[in-house]
């Protein structure tokens, strides 16, 4: 950057923090100084800066858009002079549907919409950008795309493991303020592959050490077929209510229980009620286990009890779950729940063996709500409405129906002197759609690394069926010697040890955190930056003849979180919460996006005195989320009616668990036909009642679809499979009569015919 004006200026230079980015170096250099980022005990803090902080305070209040950034003071840039900064970080990229890796190129080099390279007195910034992608995976590199020009993918080895990618210059002077992001997509050979790769570690760490030993880079991102919906299907499913929920959302409880597949286990507990389940432990889900647990729920929480959601979690992770069955948790969260530092860390204990799906009702348990989800691999969602709160929920339960590979385990072959350790541990399940990354680090000595080999074992269970995948991997490390695999390694072992800090563990996690994280260059909730301005030039004086050192000073830098004052209407507005510490905006509203379909149009921000609340004193992982910024709308996600909302919710509540109906006066009376006439018009070939119930009801579902096709489509599609297993030859007249007595004309391939 340099200063083209003819009076000094001030700068402020501010990176925004994406997905699961961590920055491990920083330096500016100008003809007057070098300033760099130091990393240092938050307990001991040594070293704090005396003056600048009104510039952090400034960019916290006015900046656009909200979001945690990494700013550092670089101070006064005479007329004519330069400054080059130079910021190295890691990231686990996110993965689309397909399977592609998406980079995100970072505001600071996309200035749209706000100034990043940020200008204390001005706000213009012209410059042009030439980016280059150097690419390697063993699966080889297929395709990259991108949203601007791109020259053709080169590449530098024959089996096409490594490429270059360089791109077109992309001129940012003058550039529009409204325009879509910078993104890349790389696409591999196999995006559903399991893969193991090596990197060296770093010749002057201590051997056995964190950064010293080589590190292996696991993918786990095997195939998982899609499932067929309505079958039967493996899970166990453990909700927790509060007594909001139990007083207001009876009609979300029916619909999620009856939406739950044969096969699968389920268990509820009322937490603010009690500690304990309506059963001891999860059962099978049968019409008995089901018609039981409806009876013992209780209507309304006006009893509390002294029990919370902290006691409550600690006894479900103290149940033993079904055999092969993967456990998720439903939470519903009215308010913030005391002790929300020991919640969040006794979630994360256990991450590695449940997903949470999280729902929030007020604005001041949103941040614990995501990041209980996040954490575990899980979804959030804010209800807003009690029109919106049935279809929120059985969009998650969609997702949590996906399938999975269950009982997952690794197991390593080594040449003699080696041992393998998997940092943070190995997921109990893999979810269709899921890529796992896993950092296991090698200790010992080998004779020959460059000529041997490891071998790495996957094994798990999909369908009833034993999988095993088998790699053979070179043990030759590899690397250009940033370390990225150690990095993220270090990021994911300070993660790891975060909940045994905060949960009076003792100091030993603190300290080994505290000290990853200055060895690595990554900071931690236990650590904060400080910067170190030192002096280009030196002083010479002519008696006595020395010349003295450079005299350094402190100036501010550290991660601020960004207010943001406005929405702009190119730049979509996000909830934000980090699944671990730092993480940035966009992480929790694309994951929001991709749940819900369709978010109403964001509104305005409110004023900056009621959004603006300080996160409060607990897990530093949580920070403010206000829930208005991305409430659902009922209207844009279903054309909710009253009158047809009642209708809708006697019919589900008379279906059994297997997806059928009996024939009775309660049918007759949703379907609004007579009973006797419903009876007298069963066709002659139909030998079972509920067969022509069934096919009444799914029938009279499919003539209202415009209100029903979201809410009832896990019920139908059960229901419909209970058909086709009982009288799929008498399917035909049975739907042709139902149209008639109806006045409907559903097509049969809504049976599957």
């Amino acid at each position: 950057m340099t200063n083209k004006s003819q009076t000094s200026t001030e700068v402020l230079f501010v990176f925004p923090l994406g997905p699961h980015m961590a920055i491990y170096s920083f330096q500016a250099r100008s003809e007057d100084a070098k300033v760099h980022a130091v990393l240092q005990d938050e307990v001991q803090q040594p070293h704090e800066a005396t003056g600048g902080w009104e510039n952090l305070e400034y960019l916290r209040d006015q900046s656009e858009y909200p979001g945690e950034a990494f700013a550092c003071f670089l101070g006064t840039l005479s007329p004519g002079r330069e400054v080059v900064v130079t910021l190295r970080y890691v990231q686990e990229l996110p993965r689309e549907p397909d399977g592609a890796a998406r980079f995100v190129l970072s505001p600071t080099l996309n200035p749209y919409g706000t100034l990043y390279v940020w200008n204390c007195r001005t706000s213009k910034l012209h410059y042009s950008l030439l980016l280059t992608a150097s690419l390697q995976s063993p699966r080889g590199v297929v395709d990259v795309q991108a949203n601007f020009a791109l020259t053709p993918l080169i590449y530098t080895a024959q089996d096409h493991s490594t490429a270059q990618a360089p791109l077109l210059q992309v001129s940012l002077a003058g550039s529009p303020q409204c325009h879509h992001d910078l993104e890349l997509l790389v696409y591999y050979g196999d995006p559903t592959a399991v893969s193991a790769v090596v990197e060296k570690g770093d010749p002057e760490a201590p051997p056995g050490s964190l950064l010293g030993d080589p590190m292996v880079l696991v993918t786990l991102a095997p195939s998982i077929p899609e499932a067929v919906p309505g079958q039967r299907q493996s899970g166990e499913f453990i909700f927790l209510l509060n007594t909001t929920f139990l007083e207001h959302a009876q009609d979300s409880l029916l619909f999620l229980l009856k939406s739950l597949p044969l096969g699968c286990y389920f268990n509820i507990y009322c937490y603010e009620e009690t500690s304990v389940g309506i059963y001891s432990q999860s059962v099978e889900y049968t019409q008995d286990n089901l018609t039981e647990a409806m009876r013992r729920i209780p209507s309304t929480g006006s009893s509390l009890g002294d029990s919370n959601l902290l006691e409550t979690l600690r006894s479900v992770y103290n149940t033993p779950r079904p055999h092969r069955h993967p456990r998720q948790l439903f939470i519903f969260m009215a308010g913030l729940p005391p002790d929300v530092e020991a919640i969040a860390a006794e979630v994360c204990r256990h991450r590695n063996s449940h997903r949470c799906f999280s729902f929030c009702f007020s604005e001041d348990s949103a941040a614990l709500a995501m990041a209980l989800a996040k954490e575990t691999g899980g979804e959030a969602a804010y209800v807003s409405s009690d029109s919106s709160r049935s279809l929120v929920v059985l969009k998650c339960l969609k997702q949590a129906l996906k399938p999975a590979a269950e009982g997952v385990s690794l197991s390593w072959t080594l040449p003699r002197g080696l041992e393998v350790e998997v940092l943070g541990g190995t997921p109990q399940s893999i979810f269709q759609g899921q890529h796992n990354l896993l950092y296991a680090q090698i200790h010992g000595q080998a004779q020959d690394t460059t000529v041997a080999k490891g071998v790495m074992t996957l094994q798990y269970s999909l369908d009833g069926q034993d999988v095993t995948y088998t790699i053979e991997f070179p043990l030759c490390p590899q690397g250009d010697g940033r370390l990225a695999g150690h990095r993220l390694a270090a990021r994911c072992l300070m993660k790891r040890l975060l909940p045994e800090s905060v949960s009076g563990s003792g100091e030993e996690p603190r300290h080994r955190a505290v000290e990853i994280s200055l060895t690595s260059g990554i900071i931690c909730p236990f650590t904060s930056y400080v910067g170190v301005r030192t002096p280009q030039r030196v002083t010479w004086y002519q008696r006595p003849l020395a010349l003295l050192p450079p005299r350094q000073s402190l100036i501010p830098c550290q991660i601020v979180e960004l207010r943001g004052s406005r929405i702009s209407s190119c730049y979509p507005k996000s909830i934000w919460v980090p699944p671990g510490w730092l993480t940035a905006v966009r992480a929790s509203w694309l994951a929001l996006r991709q749940l819900t379909h369709d978010i109403a149009a964001l509104p305005q921000r409110r004023a900056c005195s009621k959004a603006c609340k300080p996160p409060p004193p607990l897990f530093s992982s949580l920070k403010y989320v206000d829930p208005m910024e991305f409430g659902l709308c009922s209207s844009t996600l279903w054309r909710w009616c009253p009158e047809a909302a009642a209708k809708c919710q006697e019919l589900v509540a008379l279906q059994n668990a297997d997806g059928s109906w009996a024939l009775s006066s309660g049918l007759a009376s949703v379907l609004e036909v007579d009973e006797d006439e419903i009876k007298g018009k069963m066709p002659d070939e139909v030998m079972e009642p509920s067969i022509w119930a069934t096919v009444m009801a799914v029938t009279w579902l499919h003539r209202h679809d415009e209100y029903y096709q979201d809410l009832c489509e896990l019920l139908e599609a059960k229901a419909v499979t209970w058909l086709c297993s009982q009288a799929v030859s008498q399917l035909d007249k049975c739907l042709e009569t139902a149209n008639t007595l109806l006045g409907s004309s559903v097509k049969p391939s809504v049976f599957r015919l």
